[in-house]
């Protein structure tokens, strides 16, 4: 099946927050080999691909009182895994510093633990672990300007070559430098992604997240940054976004709304009650050592709700 999901671009203010984005849902175009969900910068314009997949399909629904529909596809209960491809220039900076010390510490959060709101046909629910489990480089195999396809690509060569396990219960995340182009919308109709395809014979889920330095407004909320680096800390509020997304809806016929929107959706770029960090900028949770300023996440139980912790 071939679907993909984009999100566009809006400002607006919120609490504390002059942000750029706001987020929703658009749904166009299609995904070789693959779906994906692409997260947007803005309007809440869409057509909604998903209503014409299950007409074409004949997906069923179980209906919810909670503002999201089971799709009765698979979920993934973990633990999660996550595995980082650090594409195009890393050498310096300190954003791998900051992205591990996210990565590792999100599972076990009460941010994480929202999505043990989510379950599978049997009613097991989605685990709160994620762990960091490994990440490898690559300088340009593809060039720097990558397609939905050379993504792909991206992560079957980092499998296929032994850099990184092949794990269907892994999130492949490309993360890309500052120089590289995703010549089908990055920083123009949306901020990330997440998709699946079949590589070597499996289903492998995996995120496209770049670096927003060349358009910083596009896809952060504020300017400044917790952790002194603006366009990492963008960074990790869409991967998270991406992660969560993901193990409630990885092959795109599990959990989300009559409007198509997947959990985070339904909270992106909203951030609940913020606080000033040392440097003056704002942030709304801790993990690990570090403070970030982090998308809410849809809870799946009491009516529905976003939510920074469940």
């Amino acid at each position: 099946m071939n679907v993909t999901t984009k999100l566009l671009v809006a400002s607006l203010a919120f609490v504390g927050i002059t942000a750029m984005p706001n987020g929703a849902g658009a749904h166009d175009g299609s995904f070789q080999n693959g779906i994906d969900h692409k997260h947007t910068l803005g309007n809440h314009a869409e057509t909604d691909a998903r209503a014409i997949r299950d007409a074409r399909t004949g997906a069923s629904r179980t209906s919810s009182s909670n503002g999201i529909t089971y799709h009765n596809g698979p979920v993934m209960l973990g633990p999660t895994k996550a595995y980082v491809i650090w594409y195009g220039d890393w050498s310096t900076g300190t954003t791998p510093t900051i992205l591990n010390d996210l990565l590792t510490n999100v599972g076990g959060s009460p941010y994480f633990n929202i999505n043990t709101t989510y379950y599978n046909g049997a009613k097991a629910p989605v685990s709160n672990a994620v762990s960091l489990a490994g990440s490898t480089t690559d300088a340009y195999s593809q060039g720097t300007n990558l397609t939905d396809a050379s993504v792909k690509t991206v992560v079957s060569t980092a499998i296929s070559s032994g850099a990184l396990p092949s794990d269907t219960n892994g999130v492949y995340f490309v993360l890309t430098s500052k120089d590289v182009f995703e010549t089908s919308g990055f920083l123009t109709q949306y901020c990330g992604w997440h998709g699946n395809g079949s590589i070597g014979g499996a289903d492998i889920k995996y995120s496209f997240v770049g670096d927003p330095g060349r358009n910083l407004a596009a896809c952060s909320a504020q300017s400044t940054s917790p952790n002194g680096n603006a366009a990492a800390d963008a960074m990790a509020s869409v991967i998270l976004h991406e992660l969560e997304e993901t193990v409630t809806d990885p092959d795109l016929n599990a959990w989300y709304d009559s409007r198509g929107y997947e959990n985070a959706d339904k909270c992106a770029w909203t951030f609940g009650t913020t606080y000033k960090t040392a440097n003056g900028s704002l942030a709304n949770m801790k993990l690990g050592s570090r403070d970030f300023l982090i998308q809410r996440n849809w809870v799946n139980a009491s009516g529905g709700l976003c939510a920074l912790k469940y």
